[in-house]
């Protein structure tokens, strides 16, 4: 095994610290895979009970009518998510996109849109207006109001008791962490924060940004009472395998409102061909919890490598696990370098690249990115990324295998340590 990884450029010493923390985690793996298990016979039993057939693999082009395939998908995504309605398009772009459609569907021009879990993912904030934005929330007359979390990163219920008002109609909750240190919740305290959204308000929307979060619990955030729950098909329900796409699933009624406006009013879920992508969907789908568990061991390995090595680690190698990113504060520009180098030196694709910060469309400041991916910005491979900002935070996530994140991990300590930067 040394001999296979000197080939990579791995030495002796960084493969040597890998299997020590390895032996340590080991157990920790146990957990994961039974979690797996679990949500695998989930994915099946939706599958088989809604007739998956070879027939929902073939191409729709055009308006895509009477599509088998697209119809009998949504009814899974409807019942391993448990709700009444789901929207899953290869004609979502993005997991913002699926945010935007969400939110634009469903707030009115008076409406006011709060989170109550601080500022939003970084591409989101045009989306809202908070930077101005032709087409954003604001410019259509869409309030918005946000309550910081508290010190230790838990919800501020009297900050968020005082924002809610007559206007106030949606409630955005983003369980992960974005480019953020704070914590990622768990499905549990989603819904503990539901019920008091609700509580005080009882026919506010709820919407839960569910990326990078999907098959690392048992449940879902629609489990536990969110009327619409949202994400990326090239992140964990893709299963590395979709090519594009996102998905809403949740009430009838939000979704019905969400198919008006990703299409048009009128024609709702009833257009959008499938040009082809049904088996790389359902594949994805099928995959997707044995994909998520490499990923969150690939995760837990990290934390326990670079806290090892004194660095802050977010969750740290002793926390459970919420979703599937890994953040480590580096402390520099030019140890987020090093890092991200290793990355994508560790990569199936372009492993010859060397990232480099650069002004993302969406973003207030440059961003590093490595992603040797098959898919482009497919964050559940093997990919790393962050704004060039203090605290010079690096966010790990994916690996189709847990074997291809042990790598990456490994490379990324070896250009640091090539680098003479630990």
């Amino acid at each position: 095994m040394e001999n296979i990884f000197s080939g990579l450029g791995i030495d002796d010493s960084v493969f040597e610290l890998g299997e020590e923390v390895l032996e340590r985690i080991r157990p920790r793996f146990n957990e994961i895979d039974k979690v797996s298990e679990y949500n695998q016979a989930k994915v099946l039993l939706a599958m088989q009970k809604n007739q998956v057939s070879a027939t929902c693999f073939a191409g729709t082009t055009g308006y895509g009518y009477d599509d088998i395939g697209r119809d009998t998908l949504e009814r899974v995504y409807a019942d391993i998510f448990h709700t009444e309605a789901a929207l899953v398009r290869p004609q979502i772009t993005c997991g913002t996109h699926a945010l935007a459609t969400a939110l634009s569907a469903n707030l009115l021009p008076g409406d006011e849109l709060l989170s109550p879990v601080g500022r939003p993912y970084d591409t989101l904030e045009e989306v809202i207006g908070i930077r101005e934005s032709k087409c954003s929330l604001k410019e259509y007359g869409v309030s918005y109001r946000e309550v910081e979390l508290t010190e230790d990163g838990g919800f501020d219920f009297d900050g968020i008791k005082a924002a809610i008002n007559k206007k106030t109609k949606l409630v955005t909750i983003q369980r992960s962490k974005g480019y953020k240190t704070r914590p990622t919740f768990s499905v549990e305290q989603i819904g503990t924060l539901i019920s008091f959204v609700k509580s005080i308000k009882p026919d506010i929307i709820c919407m839960v940004d569910n990326c990078y979060g999907e098959f690392v619990e048992k449940i879902e955030p629609s489990d536990v009472g969110a009327d619409m729950t949202v994400g990326s098909l090239i992140k964990n329900p893709g299963g590395g395998l979709a090519p594009i796409g996102g998905y809403i699933v949740g009430k009838a009624e939000c979704i019905e409102r969400c198919a008006y406006r990703l299409s048009a009013p009128g024609l709702g879920q009833e257009v959008g061909a499938n040009l082809g992508v049904m088996t790389s969907l359902y594949e994805g789908l099928f995959l997707a919890p044995t994909v998520v568990a490499s990923a969150l061991k690939g995760a837990i390995f990290a934390a326990n490598i670079y806290e090892g090595l004194g660095f802050k680690v977010i969750p740290d190698s002793k926390e459970s696990r919420h979703d599937i990113i890994q953040a480590v504060e580096l402390g520099s520009p030019e140890r987020m370098k090093a890092f991200c180098h290793g990355i994508q030196a560790a990569a199936p694709v372009d492993s010859f690249a060397i990232p480099e910060p650069w002004p993302m469309p969406g973003y207030d400041n440059d961003v590093i990115m490595a992603a040797g991916a098959f898919i482009q910005g497919s964050s559940i491979e093997l990919s790393a990324d962050g704004p060039i900002r203090e605290p010079y935070a690096v966010y790990f996530q994916g690996g189709l295998t847990w074997a291809h994140a042990k790598l990456g991990i490994l490379m990324s300590l070896q250009k640091l340590k090539d680098a003479n930067l630990i």
